[in-house]
């Protein structure tokens, strides 16, 4: 009798042994196969992190399954396949999921429940658009680890019409009717209000300065970085948006200031200094402030004018005071981060105007809050008041897709809360860049981390629900109608809309 238990013992771990041999077999080539029609004739994307799951999967299951396999051949396959080997077998699936961020098989399941953004990295899929409406506004987009740098996303703007520098001779980015002479005063636009990802990503930063110094007719003049980070701000953040969390917008500008004039300005420390317009004599770094507020958002207008440390005078309504009047060599470019916000839902071009007007808070009051006329399209009254920027573009290399309503959500961003997307994004429309930034990359990330309700991000909604502001697509709807009231054109209908696309895909 005792035989005969032992004996039918030995024929079940023997029966679950083939059993979980042959698992593990099959799931280490479909992993193989996975891989190998995902990276496909792109060696470079054996980088995405499903392929670089799908390859630990394959690598760590066929090194399972295969010992097993042909061990099994040989008579004493019993007594090697034991219930400690199931086990074992068992303990390395387990340790293969938790090591590979639970993307088991690569992307070829979701995430269930409501997710969070926790350093992942995914590859979002997104389309080209051309407009049925007119006049349309074009967005560029560059997709991928590879395509999301500064000068692709130029070389894409060029070839679609849009060319980024001014010069005599025509080019695929450059011609007469280009954005940046090569004498002009570039004001970068960015966040310095928030470490981590919640900040303007340095190494874009980087890219775009570099970009900008290589003016295909030697660049003469001159870029400052600047921001007011309303309740705190730091060109020196040690915990900075980059591969290098080392890498501040000051290291950034440190790189270049020796061979070209480079510089940063925060504005926080004269944001509670009311001046008057150079061409009133007054030389004094401050804010102007409009007198009274306007009749259709509530907003009251607030402005920087400074001194640089190159010693230019630079008005951001006006331009570059000269001594005696205002040179048109101001180019503004507004590089925001694409990011949730538990107030209004999402910011990006026209939110991350905000650190242009005079808010602060604690130490440094400053002279107006518009912090709640965002609710009314009072950025939309800045915008056309102080003048539109040259070019707006969104850095969503790292997001925060964690809609409002979820722990998470923005603006502040740690590194373990941000999805990376590899996503840039530019166009001389704000709106419509914000409009579909917000639905095609936020919400498809959202998506992606296994959020189902995404409303509070969504331009289209209406409903407050989510927010402790106002819902996305109402404020920006109203910022819209401000803008287009002053004769500017822009829009958040998609049938207006070109998307030129390049992609790793």
């Amino acid at each position: 009798m005792r035989m005969e238990k032992h004996q039918n013992n030995s024929f079940y771990a023997s029966k679950k042994g083939k059993l979980y041999n042959k698992f593990s077999l099959l799931l280490g080539l479909a992993s193989l196969v996975w891989f190998i029609f995902r990276t496909g004739t792109k060696p470079t994307r054996v980088n995405y992190p499903c392929q670089r799951a799908a390859l630990a999967n394959s690598s760590i299951l066929l090194v399972i399954a295969i010992p097993l396999w042909l061990t099994s051949a040989f008579k004493k396959t019993k007594r090697f396949i034991s219930e400690k080997g199931v086990i074992l077998l068992f303990v390395l699936l387990t340790a293969n999921l938790v090591l590979s961020g639970g993307e088991f098989l690569g992307s070829m399941q979701l995430v269930e429940g409501q997710g969070h953004g926790s350093g992942a990295e995914i590859f979002l899929s997104l389309e080209p658009l051309l407009a049925s409406g007119s006049p349309a506004s074009s967005i560029y987009v560059v997709n991928g680890p590879e395509s999301a740098h500064i000068n692709d996303l130029i070389s894409l703007m060029g070839t679609n019409g849009l060319l980024f520098y001014e010069s005599t001779t025509s080019g695929e980015t450059q011609g007469p009717d280009g954005l940046i002479a090569n004498d002009d005063v570039v004001l970068i636009k960015i966040n310095e209000e928030w470490p981590e990802r919640g900040g303007t990503n340095t190494d874009i930063l980087k890219e775009l300065i570099q970009a900008l110094v290589n003016h295909p007719e030697g660049f003469t003049g001159e870029i400052v970085v600047a921001d007011n980070g309303q309740w705190q701000g730091n060109m020196n953040w040690p915990e900075s948006n980059a591969e290098d969390p080392n890498q501040s917008t000051q290291d950034v500008v440190n790189l270049f200031s020796t061979d070209h004039n480079v510089s940063t300005y925060s504005w926080i420390p004269i944001r509670s200094r009311k001046v008057s317009e150079y061409s009133e004599g007054d030389m004094t770094n401050g804010y102007i402030l409009y007198d009274d507020h306007d009749p259709e958002t509530g907003y009251r207008v607030s402005y920087p004018k400074f001194m640089t440390a190159f010693g230019t005078y630079v008005s951001f309504k006006q331009g570059i005071w000269n001594g005696t009047g205002y040179e048109e060599r101001l180019k503004i470019i507004n590089l925001p981060v694409l990011k949730s916000h538990s107030v209004y839902g999402v910011t990006a071009s026209v939110k991350h105007y905000m650190g242009v007007q005079s808010e602060g808070g604690g130490w440094q009051p400053g002279l107006s809050n518009g912090h709640s006329s965002v609710a009314t399209g009072g950025m939309g009254t800045l915008l056309v008041e102080t003048g539109f920027p040259t070019l707006n573009i969104v850095d969503a290399i790292f997001v925060n897709a964690n809609p409002p309503g979820y722990s998470g959500a923005g603006p502040g961003t740690p590194y373990n809360e941000a999805t990376r997307v590899n996503v840039l994004l530019a166009s001389t429309d704000p709106v419509a860049l914000d409009y579909w930034a917000a639905k095609h990359v936020l919400m498809q990330a959202a998506t992606l981390i296994g959020y189902t309700d995404t409303h509070s991000i969504d331009p289209d909604n209406t409903l407050r629900s989510g927010v402790s502001g106002e819902a996305f697509g109402t404020w920006l709807n109203l910022t819209k109608n401000e803008i287009v009231n002053e004769g500017y054109t822009v829009t958040s209908n998609e049938d207006r809309m070109n998307v030129y696309l390049s992609s790793d895909e």
